[in-house]
């Protein structure tokens, strides 16, 4: 057996390893630190398998005492680390784990088949702070970034770039310091491909008059009632989520909402906060529809256990279509004493519009030249006369609300005449490219072999319309591209991979599961499927889902095969499932369809709050985890269905 002396300090080591070559690592020099960190990376298998007639290698880590003035005494092995290697040596694969005692002894072992050599490389850094002080620093950096976004102090992206700072930071004082490529690769950059492609696609679209000809058709559908068309739309926008990603429905439908809502005098803000509100449940019934419920269905070792793409979307489908039922009569229930209509009449309301766009648009000019400073003091001087116009209106305004146009049928004539399409050639173009898109979107979902993401799709999109086009001013299209709905989510990334290298979502996970074991028997499955799911739903409303499904799901497998335990893997992760997709209406920035839907709207003059959203969401969130809780429960425990 080799032996090499290291001190306790973070460390690189590349080496080889077989069978007959274990190597000890003997780390003596821990002083007062709280934690060892160890990397390990190889050619091993990602996620967990069963190691019957594997090859793998095992770390064992034992504690040392003083047993004289110049010996040590090794005691017994406190942890057994068993990795599984790739067959083909080739994938290299970084695995992370903490350890809490001081000082140790790391034996690395090679149990392979043939005498042949496995590369490995190790690295070994020291942290100054216990796992409970970072659970208690990560909670403090997060609620701090919540109340600069609840009480509007600053922008939400600028809070979410303050809180990843400071995250960054609290991970730099406990020892524990990422490098800048490694907080680059942090960033979820397919999600950014397929926000920004969307962004230049809807764009491009919005040039040819078609948004202003869906609204004027949908107010033609709904008779110019209101709630007819709330439902009709917020039913489309479930249905579509199904299928698409949550992301680009409400990119879709959120500009048509909001000329929609202009043509029938209506505030788009709750028509479009209940619009993403049934895209995040209408993403859960199916396997492709939401990401939590994307990395459960690849995930090998739930496919071995039988959670395959047509089983999880069967079952959660009819689940989210109970929920879908009680959601519709809960909603109206909570839009019952709101005014959805507008406090003064469409002329009003399009004149302040205007006020705030023109404001804008002079805002945005950066007077680097005389041009540029004369067109800026021209946009002013129109926003002070229309304020001008707005003031003498208002002087004779007398508010008349209608819940009904009565005059609907003579108003389409003249909504026909204003909103037609302006460019046929170009919506013929837009079309095509967004159905090949759309296309594109659904056989990546059911052929994987494609090898083809979503950011990437929706890039060549972008670029393929843009050539089609023939756009001379690409400022123009840039300008209406999202900046600071990207950098919140770059920023966003950010913040949660250090919360969860700060040990936060591990902490949430390891207490689920000791909940679970202090139930007795005959109720821990119950018990189990309540409390995953709740805490899922309400984890997923202030954290984002996806690092909290990727974290959950080997949390519950190990707790799956605790024979101490003795639950079955399919209900706890449906309970899973369920929490994290109905949890993400809980909070405005619970999921990336409602910071989507915020940011557009409020480039377009309508943005909302994060208490808005939270008056509408959270109810929302609680009764249809409520309502699919029960789902589980009945079918699970009370039919008895084996899944």
């Amino acid at each position: 057996m080799m032996t090499q002396r290291f001190t306790a300090i973070q460390l690189n080591q590349s080496f080889s390893l077989n069978a007959c070559c274990p190597i000890a690592l003997n780390l003596t020099d821990f002083r007062d630190n709280a934690l060892l960190k160890l990397q390990v990376g190889g050619p091993f298998v990602s996620g967990m398998v069963d190691l019957t007639n594997e090859e793998y290698i095992l770390i064992q880590v034992e504690q040392t005492e003083e047993a004289g003035p110049r010996r040590r005494r090794a005691q017994t092995v406190i942890y057994n680390w068993t990795i599984p290697l790739h067959s083909e040596r080739s994938d290299q694969v970084i695995t992370t784990k903490t350890f809490e005692i001081d000082p140790i002894i790391i034996t690395v072992q090679a149990f392979v088949q043939d005498n042949s050599m496995v590369p490995l490389s190790m690295t070994h850094q020291s942290l100054y702070v216990t796992r409970e002080r970072q659970v208690v620093i990560a909670a403090v950096i997060l609620g701090g970034v919540y109340v600069l976004i609840i009480f509007e102090i600053v922008h939400r992206t600028l809070a979410a770039m303050l809180g990843s700072l400071a995250a960054l930071a609290a991970l730099a004082m406990i020892g524990d310091r990422p490098s800048l490529s490694t907080v680059v690769e942090w960033i979820d950059y397919e999600t950014l491909a397929l926000l920004f492609g969307m962004m230049i696609l809807v764009a491009i679209f919005s040039e040819t008059g078609f948004f202003d000809y869906c609204a004027v058709k949908a107010y033609q559908l709904s008779r110019g009632k209101v709630w007819p068309m709330i439902i009709i739309l917020c039913l489309i926008a479930a249905i579509l989520s199904a299928f698409l990603d949550n992301v680009t429905t409400m990119m879709l439908f959120t500009p048509v909402t909001i000329r929609l809502c202009e043509v029938l005098n209506l505030d788009p803000r709750h028509v479009l906060i209940a619009e993403v509100i049934f895209t995040n449940i209408g993403g859960a019934a199916t396997a492709v529809g939401d990401p939590p419920n994307v990395i459960i269905v690849s995930n090998q070792d739930l496919r071995k256990s039988g959670i395959d793409f047509a089983s999880f979307t069967g079952y959660m489908f009819l689940g989210i279509c109970l929920v879908l039922l009680t959601s519709f009569p809960f909603l109206r229930l909570l839009y019952w004493n709101k005014k959805l209509y507008n406090k003064e009449s469409s002329e009003i309301v399009e004149l302040r519009h205007e006020i705030r766009v023109w404001r804008q648009t002079a805002q945005r000019i950066s007077p680097a030249s005389r041009e540029e400073t004369a067109v800026k003091c021209l946009l002013m001087q129109k926003v002070l006369n229309l304020e001008s116009v707005l003031r003498k209106q208002l002087k004779t305004f007398q508010r008349q609300i209608s819940q009904e146009d009565k005059n609907w049928e003579n108003n389409i004539q003249e909504l026909h005449k204003k909103n037609r399409i302006t460019d046929r050639v170009l919506l013929v173009k837009c079309i095509s490219v967004l159905g090949v898109v759309i296309f594109m979107f659904f056989l990546n979902s059911f052929v994987p072999s494609i090898h083809l993401e979503l950011g990437w799709i929706a890039i060549f999109g972008a670029l393929w319309l843009l050539v089609l086009a023939d756009i001379q001013d690409f400022e123009i299209i840039l300008h209406r591209v999202e900046w600071a709905t990207l950098l919140f989510f770059a920023a966003l990334f950010v913040l949660m991979k250090a919360l969860a290298q700060l040990q936060l979502i591990d902490y949430i996970g390891v207490q689920t599961a000791l909940l679970i074991k202090a139930v007795p028997e005959e109720q821990r499955l119950a018990m189990a499927i309540i409390l995953v799911m709740w805490v899922s739903a309400l984890a997923s409303s202030l954290i984002d889902n996806i690092p909290f499904t990727a974290t959950m799901i080997p949390v519950l497998i190990n707790l799956s095969q605790d024979a101490d335990v003795n639950l079955p893997i399919k209900p706890l992760i449906f309970a899973l499932a369920m929490g994290a997709c109905l949890g993400g209406n809980g909070t405005l920035i619970g999921a990336s369809a409602n910071v989507v839907c915020a940011g557009i709207a409020e480039q377009h003059g309508y943005g909302f709050s994060f208490m808005e959203f939270f008056r509408l969401g959270f109810p929302m969130m609680l009764m249809t985890c409520t309502i699919g809780m029960c789902y589980l429960l009945a079918t699970i425990i009370g039919l008895g269905w084996t899944l």
